[in-house]
């Protein structure tokens, strides 16, 4: 029995001078009518004819149409496909429902019909709905309505509105994944509408239609070609020419040099080229050409030769100093804060992660920007600047920094005139901030390290994979900023791809199919994707392993991710590459490097080669201020115990140790000998450490001969940041096996992790964040701010999801906002003007909790480098500290949040820096009484010739 569920009732506008029409259809998955189809009667309304058609169990059909005379409506070659139920077909636009249930229309249009397609090629979608709303109506049932795929990248659903005038609408792949507009859900009007990576056109021609009309004229020749060199570049210019539609660019051809003939394309008039090589004659030759891809002839080619090379920048010199004076503001550079915007860059994901549609590139943040808000910093009372990886990167979400490329390349979309790193670090220093630098020597990207090794994949530019495999353009290389004249990206990857197998490949089965397939269903073929087991990466310079057990050997020695190809360290030739890299930038006069993965290589290729190359090199170059030269791991163990899971080879405060005893010559053998012996030795045989502990009250002279080079980050206080009283005592707790804990770098959250390894930035509310960084600003090591913590920025957002999500709703969002105006600052902590939405910021409470925190740290020796003890305290978060060095004697006691009592302490006269009351003790006992979660005092003892400061700074929302 046929039911409605099966029928279709297609009702058809007779064009102008068809007297009736036949209906040649084919039941979905069935066989088609006989031509000419099936004669259509007259329906109830002038102008119209209808079929009812039986389907069997089919859901719709496809049809065409004719007047039984030779004349066809097939829909310009593509059919129409209609669904169950009651349908309409007038003027190419398919409806539903009877055009002749209500007052006859004289032309029925779309007027209460939206025709809605959906871009599903960026998606990788093979099936779409569309879920809706009509205005004033109710919504489909989740997930929506069935989209047809009209053609090879465009669903398509045409939607009764009935009355309403419009609609909402969100679409999915019927399997989880939603495109709802990141919340707001697409207003789309009727007729046809178009959606396309988040954009909506309306009244938008049929993207599956036929091509416009072939435009076949070229554009004139331009003409008055012209070229002037000043130093290494080359100035164009020309007289612009014309086109029976529009002139869509220039073609320049440039011969000589070392890479011959190289072809550039403008979209404007006029071009820059360079940086050429110095006194070598280049010659320019122009076509113009539109968007059909006509070209004009060639201008008269126009010669000139470069200047002379400019001399090498001076270079710039560290600041100096004991680092442990510093506090640090910790910036992911490309999010903070934007300086100019045409160096701005969304990426091979732009669309896909939604950034598109928050017109929110990944590479927004320069250092434009953060040379414009370094007073802003300053004010705040930090002395040091922790920025994310300066060098070249080369992956798909790239904007962090991790993934090197050219290791010996600034980043270009970091970099602007005027505001290159060099200037940078100047502008810094002459503020009195120092710069520290990320580094990674444990990893490049997944195509390798240019200059060390390239990675060369197979890649067949055939239907299917022709869209991900950029054509190579002669002369072209990856920046990650220039726009690649074929395919208007800046994300060119035609280096990377060859059909053909490269001399020396040693990828096995080079191109050869395997048995999985994408997720749009492309076959994919060995050697397509870079991976450390398939023979592609050299042994010599890279390991070829994945990690098994993260506390292992093979967590030392294998690939993290398959976007970060690990670099085999103990090979001579990937250190000098790396040595030679980071030299560099100390050479620029950057004060520090905080190193990324450091627990991924082993301790003794640490010791041996790249901490005593830092070292050298600093010290050689600028004396006392080199060796002030700041270097600090990160060691992530994300545990709560002293060692990390017993391991000490994987444990943060190893990592501060020389070598005890001699290995073999080879570092892989050593790295090797190494990881066996300390592991025997286990945790009870590992070194231990006075130096970041009193003796009673009194300061002694640290012991640094056994020290590594390498201080790290506090990674069990980091870890225990949810509440601070338990990260005090766990800190405590591992002080004693570190060299000198003293010098650790600690933070509550940072752009991987919040406490206890959270996925989402710091959440426990201000009163728990003030009482955190009084923690971090009056006990030891170096306290450090991820951007953003000040004002409670994104909290309770996840911190990264990779391109699943828009940047704008994570931890790693863009910050400028918050910064737009101006700030000057007279001083650490020190606001003397602000203007805009950034002097709203700087009322935020923790803003003035923190400016305060800094100025008493600068005020208190004892605060920044000075040695602590608990014995004779009694109290939750109370500790005293010392330091003494030359004239210095400073003696402070501090008690956090809740009252202390302090016995056993020198007599004489104490003043809190805080509020500046006085106590004079006479009987080695001293009680304080901060009163309040967050607040803190901080007495100092007056000492000849060191005199306490008294109170510092102004009462503010915590410290009072």
């Amino acid at each position: 029995m046929t039911t409605a569920a099966n029928t279709t009732t297609v009702f058809y506008r007779l064009p102008s001078g068809w007297p009736a029409a036949n209906i040649h259809y084919q039941p979905r998955n069935g066989p088609w009518t006989a031509v000419p189809g099936e004669r259509m009667e007259p329906a109830a309304c002038a102008g119209w004819v209808r079929k009812a058609v039986s389907l069997g169990d089919a859901t719709g059909l496809v049809a065409v149409f004719n007047n039984g005379s030779g004349t066809w409506d097939n829909n310009n070659g593509r059919n129409y496909s209609l669904g169950t139920g009651t349908v309409t077909v007038a003027g190419g636009v398919t409806g539903v429902g009877d055009p002749c249930g209500t007052e006859p229309d004289p032309d029925p249009g779309p007027t209460n019909n939206a025709e809605v397609y959906y871009f599903t090629k960026s998606r990788s979608w093979t099936s779409t709905r569309i879920h809706y709303q009509p205005t004033g109506g109710t919504w489909t049932a989740v997930p929506g309505v069935a989209m047809e795929q009209v053609c090879a990248d465009w669903a398509r659903a045409s939607v009764d509105l009935g009355q309403a005038s419009g609609l909402k609408a969100a679409f999915n792949n019927g399997s989880g994944q939603w495109d709802n507009n990141n919340g707001a859900d697409y207003a789309l009007r009727t007729g046809r509408s178009t959606v396309k990576d988040g954009v909506v056109t309306p009244a938008a021609t049929d993207p599956c239609g036929p091509p416009a009309p072939q435009d076949t004229i070229a554009p004139s020749v331009p003409t008055d070609l012209r070229a002037a060199a000043s130093a290494l570049t080359v100035s164009l210019s020309w007289t612009a020419s014309t086109d029976n539609v529009a002139v869509a660019g220039y073609e320049i051809t440039r011969t000589g040099g070392a890479l011959g003939t190289v072809v550039r394309n403008t979209g404007t008039v006029g071009f820059a080229d360079g940086p050429l090589t110095a006194n070598t004659t280049y010659t320019y030759a122009l076509k113009a050409y539109d968007a059909a891809g006509n070209k004009s002839a060639a201008t008269a080619s126009a010669s000139v030769t470069t200047g002379d090379a400019p001399p090498a920048p001076p270079g710039g010199t560290p600041l100096g100093g004991d680092p442990r004076e510093d506090s640090i503001y910790f910036v992911m550079t490309a999010r903070f804060n934007d300086g100019v915007s045409t160096n701005n860059r969304g990426g091979s994901q732009h669309v896909r992660s939604g950034n598109a549609a928050n017109n929110d590139p990944m590479f927004r943040g320069d250092f434009q920007g953060l040379v414009d808000k370094l007073d802003y910093i300053k004010g705040l009372g930090f002395s040091a600047v922790w920025i994310t990886p300066v060098v070249l990167n080369r992956s798909d979400y790239d904007f962090h920094g991790y993934h090197g490329w050219d290791f010996y390349r600034v980043d270009p979309r970091l970099e602007t005139p005027g505001a290159s790193y060099q200037d940078l670090i100047n502008k810094a220093h002459a503020k009195g901030l120092k710069i520290y630098q990320d580094v990674v020597y444990n990893h490049s990207s997944r195509w390798g390290a240019k200059g060390l090794f390239q990675a060369k994949v197979f890649g067949i530019r055939d239907n299917q994979w022709s869209w991900h495999y950029d054509q190579p353009v002669q002369g072209f290389e990856y920046d990650g900023l220039t726009i690649d004249p074929n395919t208007g990206k800046s994300y060119y990857n035609g280096d990377l791809w060859s059909t053909t197998e490269p001399t020396g490949n040693t990828c096995v089965d080079w191109g050869k199919p395997t048995q999985y397939s994408s997720p749009e269903g492309y076959r994919i073929y060995n050697c397509q994707w870079p991976s450390p087991t398939s023979g592609m990466f050299p042994a010599q310079l890279y390991h070829r392993c994945w990690i098994g057990n993260w506390e292992g050997e093979d967590s030392r020695s294998c690939w993290l991710h398959d976007d970060l190809a690990d670099f085999n360290t103990e090979n001579p030739i990937v250190q000098k590459y790396l040595i030679d890299a980071y030299n560099r930038f100390i050479d620029m006069g950057v004060d520090g490097f905080r190193v990324d993965t450091a627990v991924h290589i082993p301790r003794v290729t640490w010791n041996r080669r790249f901490l005593p190359a830092i070292q050298q090199h600093a010290t050689a170059r600028f004396g006392d201020k080199g060796r002030d030269f700041f270097v600090f791991g990160e060691v992530a163990a994300f545990v709560n115990d002293k060692w990390n899971r017993g391991s000490v080879n994987h444990s943060a405060q190893f990592f501060t140790w020389k070598e005890r005893r001699g290995y073999s010559a080879d570092d892989a053998t050593a790295a090797l000998e190494q990881y066996d012996y300390e592991q025997a030795q286990g945790t009870g045989g590992q070194p231990t450490s006075r130096n970041a502990f009193l003796d009673g009250n009194a300061y002694h002279a640290p012991d640094h001969s056994k020290f590594s080079g390498m201080n790290i980050i506090d990674m069990r206080m980091h870890m225990n940041f949810g509440d601070a009283n338990n990260a005090f005592w766990n800190a405590k707790d591992s002080d004693d096996s570190t060299n000198d804990a003293t010098y650790n770098v600690t933070y509550v959250d940072s752009h991987d992790f919040g406490p206890n390894k959270s996925s989402v930035r710091y959440a426990g509310g201000t009163d728990a964040w003030a009482e955190n960084m009084s923690l971090m600003w009056t006990f030891r090591g170096i306290p450090t701010l991820y951007y953003g913590s000040e004002i409670e920025f994104q909290a309770g957002k996840p911190i990264d999801c990779g391109p699943t999500c828009p940047l704008a709703t994570t931890g790693r969002a863009y910050y400028g906002d918050h910064l737009a105006g101006s700030v000057t600052a007279s001083d650490y902590g020190v606001v003397s003007f602000a203007s805009g939405t950034v002097a709203t910021t700087l009322q935020k409470p923790l803003v003035k909790h923190v400016q305060r925190l800094n100025q008493i740290r600068r005020a208190v020796p004892a605060l920044q480098k000075g040695q602590y003890s608990t014995e004779g305290v009694s109290g939750g978060m109370a500790f005293k500290r010392r330091y003494t060095s030359g004239a210095v004697d400073s003696f402070a006691l501090v008690a956090i949040s809740g009252s202390a009592t302090f016995t056993g302490v020198p007599n004489g006269t104490y003043r809190d820096a805080v509020t500046g009351d006085t106590k004079t003790v006479t009987g080695g006992s001293l009680t304080a009484n901060p009163g309040g979660k967050g607040n803190a005092r901080v007495y100092v003892l007056d000492l000849p010739g060191n005199p306490a400061p008294g109170k510092v700074g102004a009462d503010g929302p915590y410290l009072k």
